[in-house]
């Protein structure tokens, strides 16, 4: 039996030495139930409440597996597109631009020579005026769209991998074209339907409030994360990354809000068809996503999942055909199949300031203390 105190203890001791404010772990070991720790409040400044294992979090980089990939698998099961499509077959204006002939599978694998972020926000969203409307989303889109086809490629396609937002954006607009719906939209009706009462959205600027009211009404909250020079203020409900604050909360690489049960749910779907379970996505195309792509060991990337490195955040003991990815604020998600073992790790480690990167050594050790635990002690 695992020792759930010293799990407990390890998250403790993490918020006593400000690694993050607070932070909810999830574990889920084979046909176990859900294993939750919480620890520390959702702010220092001003002092927030406990946190709760319902308590929301901006997800970051969790966007791009949870939505981006989950909702692209669901476009490639239907025909509506392959993984080695160009981009200039679904986004037409990008013909004849250095990434117009970059595949879908160049940008999952952050392979597609674009660079790794431009602050385009700096252009599109002048002091902080963000969009809050259909309208004004489409244009900020189409805007963002132009500044990154007209980027010269920093390396040559295929040779390597930079871990690339812009290469995660394009892939929203893809979905977007594709599917003839918003990012929020598909998302709701080809992934949420099918998990109800699952906490999990793209916070719309003009939403952010009744996210608020409801998330306080659900008794976990919101974790807040930085105060914005940019913006001026304090973001809760708001997602971090300026990018995707600039396309007004809806973006491939950025945006989703969750609790840590939504990201189970997901990461569920994943689960279940990997092994052949009844599963909304395919096993055969869940294998490959989630299959390390470079077999000469030089980059760790799946098709928009990572897989461990050495060393890694996932620590050491997870198996090679694991995956996961992190996010920036604080998140973290690892799934090792071969022991069917989750973890799923929400913070906001970025409040009151993204400096604090003591997150980067807390990750490795909390992943292997609850492999020993969960798996070593079965």
């Amino acid at each position: 039996m695992p020792d759930l105190h010293r799990i407990q203890s390890a998250l403790d001791r993490a918020v006593a030495d400000n690694v993050f404010p607070g932070a909810v772990l999830a574990v889920r070991h084979r046909a176990q139930p859900v294993v939750y720790f919480a620890a520390g409040r959702l702010s220092t400044s001003p002092l927030g409440p406990p946190v709760t294992p319902s308590t929301s979090y901006d997800l970051a980089s969790l966007t791009k597996p949870l939505a981006t990939v989950t909702s692209l698998a669901i476009l490639i099961q239907n025909n509506h597109c392959r993984l080695d499509d160009c981009v200039a077959d679904h986004l037409p204006g990008c013909g004849g631009t250095p990434i117009g002939s970059a595949t879908l599978r160049h940008l999952l694998t952050h392979a597609s020579g674009l660079p790794g972020w431009r602050g385009y926000y700096e252009r599109l969203a002048v002091r902080g005026a963000l969009p809050s409307s259909i309208e004004e989303r489409a244009s900020a889109k189409q805007a963002m769209l132009n500044l990154i086809r007209a980027e010269s490629l920093v390396y040559e396609r295929g040779t390597r991998s930079l871990y690339s937002d812009l290469g995660f954006m394009l892939l929203g607009f893809i979905i977007e074209h594709c599917s003839r719906q918003s990012l929020h939209v598909f998302l709701n009706d080809q992934i949420l339907k099918s998990l109800p009462g699952v906490h999990v959205e793209f916070v719309l600027q003009e939403r952010k409030q009744d996210f608020l009211d409801r998330m306080a009404q659900h008794g976990g909250g919101v974790a807040p994360t930085e105060v914005d020079s940019w913006r001026g203020r304090l973001l809760c409900g708001e997602v971090h990354d300026e990018n995707a604050a600039a396309l007004g909360g809806e973006a491939g690489h950025a945006g989703l809000f969750g609790s840590v049960d939504a990201v189970l749910a997901i990461t569920g779907i994943w689960r279940q068809a990997y092994h052949g379970r009844a599963a909304i996505l395919d096993q055969g195309l869940v294998r490959e996503l989630t299959r390390r792509q470079d077999s000469a060991g030089a980059a760790s990337w799946a098709l928009g999942w990572d897989t461990p490195s050495r060393p890694s955040s996932a620590g050491q003991y997870f198996s090679t055909r694991s995956f996961g990815h992190l996010g920036y604020t604080g998140t973290s998600i690892w799934i090792d199949p071969e022991q069917e073992l989750e973890v799923v790790l929400l913070s906001n480690r970025v409040h009151p300031t993204r400096k604090n990167e003591a997150i980067r050594d807390f990750r490795p050790m909390i992943h292997d203390l609850v492999y020993r635990e969960f798996v070593g002690s079965s």
